[in-house]
């Protein structure tokens, strides 16, 4: 726990089985995490297997999308913060302690991997990637008039649970432009939400997403429609 407050970590997991284990113990390493939620999402592989070994709770979901599994991640989570990130070794567990630092002023805590001097040698963040990131987030950020922003794409975030609970039946999204939905339900349910930098090194196994500079370039466009679509949407803000 964390000054009272119980802490939820949900990794969503499509053939993670390299990695999912080390991940999952790392988190509970950190001393402030109470609850793991290992969403596996129809993998083929050892995943189940390996998930099933540690203290963590898995979970199976059958809707196939990286948004569908972090979904049923956060409807399942019993934390009063709640953490999502990534099982295949490209975040540092240890990073959490830095977002629990804003717990006591802000609602929201959105990780980005932008920053050169936390970028790993190896890690899947070329100067495309980087560079599209921050374009696409800086349209999220003036659009919906966010904080500063300058990553759509990372999974390593925090968010309390009272403001999660007034976002959850509002998602629409299942597949990999779920990040930039999460973040834009939040700056417009007038939750306070804050960008920190995070650790960002080289992943274990391939990449389902940004596996080729086209599949980024293509997810990317997906992103910017999703930003625009909800731009014409009314939202009844509600501060927390």
């Amino acid at each position: 726990m964390y000054n009272q407050q119980k802490v939820s970590i949900i990794l969503p997991a499509y053939n993670e089985e390299k990695n999912i284990g080390n991940e999952i113990e790392n988190f509970f390493a950190t001393g402030v995490v109470d609850e793991v939620i290992a969403v596996d999402n129809n993998s083929s592989d050892g995943t189940a297997e390996q998930i099933k070994k540690t203290r963590a709770k898995y979970i199976r979901e059958g809707r196939q999308g990286y948004g569908y599994a972090l979904r049923r991640g956060l409807q399942e989570a019993a934390g009063d913060l709640v953490f999502t990130c990534e099982p295949d070794g490209s975040f540092l567990a240890s990073d959490l302690l830095k977002f629990l630092a804003y717990v006591d002023h802000f609602d929201v805590v959105f990780g980005t991997r932008t920053s050169k001097a936390l970028i790993w040698e190896g890690a899947k963040m070329d100067w495309f990637l980087r560079l599209g990131n921050v374009v696409v987030a800086k349209i999220l950020e003036y659009l919906h008039n966010g904080p500063c922003l300058t990553d759509v794409g990372c999974t390593f975030k925090m968010i309390k649970s009272k403001p999660l609970k007034g976002i959850l039946r509002e998602f629409r999204v299942g597949g990999s432009d779920f990040s930039p939905e999460f973040m834009i339900l939040c700056v417009r349910h007038q939750y306070k939400c804050v960008e920190i930098p995070v650790n960002y090194k080289k992943r274990i196994g391939d990449s389902k997403i940004t596996s080729s500079t086209w599949k980024a370039f293509k997810l990317g466009i997906k992103m910017i429609a999703l930003i625009l679509r909800y731009r014409m949407i009314s939202i009844n803000s509600k501060a927390v």
